[in-house]
């Protein structure tokens, strides 16, 4: 199949379509910059857009089979350590989402031949969080901030259900890499021998390998019968407490020294809330479908990972 990936240069991005290469489907991406994309595979094209408006891309739209939507701001930001949620911050995480969505719809409305399958990227923040939970793919949406981004992030591109497309709606929660993310700021403590839990440490952390995330995409594409909401996290949550043990183990270093949760408030202001607070998430749909976990558990991830 020859597959379109908005957002093809981001973190997630730049794993799917390696992983969708060596699977022998033909790969292309939309970029807002193509002149800074590094780390993909030779043969992909890359076509310049500004995810907001149309383009000389729309043309490309009328040969692709499935168009995948991984666009939109880093919520953490791009430097080691989170940028806070300012107004113009949370603006700008909102329209880079909802933007990319609704022009990508109104290209595969407006060309002749539509692609089949679309893929619409989320994140298991629309649950809200609740520690007495397990979430599911049937949870009830939250009321927060990350609840109402997520949410109008999936209707940006809603309407392409309309014209019969199958629409595929992926939730990822946190996605372990050793190539950017998540990962490097909670290792960073523990490369001084200063790690340990954050807050109270009883905050679950739903995550999944970068090559879990890549793989259970292409395995949603590939399967006819997936269609609507998949969580795209591991079925083994954990912990803060216990990820920093498992980081300790891993890496051989202490894990010891608790990191007050009102300082992460002082520190980065609500975005904090992300590390603090955390959610029980489950992907029940994604094992009902037959996907097989490549990494199921932690500590191998991690391993993997080093």
């Amino acid at each position: 199949m020859y597959i379109i990936i908005a957002g093809g240069s981001g973190l997630i991005g730049r794993e799917l379509t390696s992983t969708l290469v060596l699977g022998g489907h033909e790969v292309s991406i939309l970029s807002r910059n193509p002149e800074k994309v590094k780390g993909i595979p030779a043969e992909v094209q890359i076509f310049q857009w500004d995810g907001k408006t149309e383009g000389s891309w729309v043309d490309e739209i009328s040969n692709a089979d499935v168009i995948v939507n991984l666009a939109g701001e880093n919520l953490s930001g791009k430097g080691l350590f989170p940028s806070r949620w300012t107004k113009h911050r949370k603006q700008l995480l909102l329209r880079s989402r909802v933007d990319a969505g609704k022009i990508l719809a109104r290209a595969i409305e407006i060309v002749d031949e539509k692609p089949i399958i679309f893929v619409q990227a989320s994140g298991v923040g629309i649950y809200g969080t609740n520690r007495e939970r397990i979430y599911s793919e049937e949870s009830e949406i939250g009321n927060d901030f990350l609840g109402n981004l997520s949410k109008e992030w999936e209707a940006s591109s809603e309407s392409v259900e309309v014209l019969g497309i199958r629409r595929v709606i992926t939730r990822f929660g946190v996605v372990l890499s050793n190539k950017g993310g998540a990962l490097r700021p909670m290792l960073f403590p523990y490369k001084f021998y200063v790690g340990g839990p954050i807050g109270d440490g009883q905050q679950v952390y739903s995550w999944i390998h970068r090559k879990d995330v890549a793989d259970a995409i292409k395995y949603l594409i590939e399967h006819d019968h997936a269609t609507g909401v998949f969580n795209l996290t591991s079925p083994n949550p954990t912990t803060n407490d216990e990820f920093g043990k498992t980081i300790s183990r891993v890496y051989r270093r202490p894990h010891y020294l608790p990191i007050p949760g009102f300082f992460m408030h002082l520190a980065f202001g609500e975005v904090a809330n992300m590390v603090l607070e955390g959610q029980w998430v489950l992907p029940g749909k994604l094992l009902d479908s037959g996907y097989i976990f490549k990494y199921p558990a932690l500590d191998e991830a991690l391993r993997n990972l080093v």
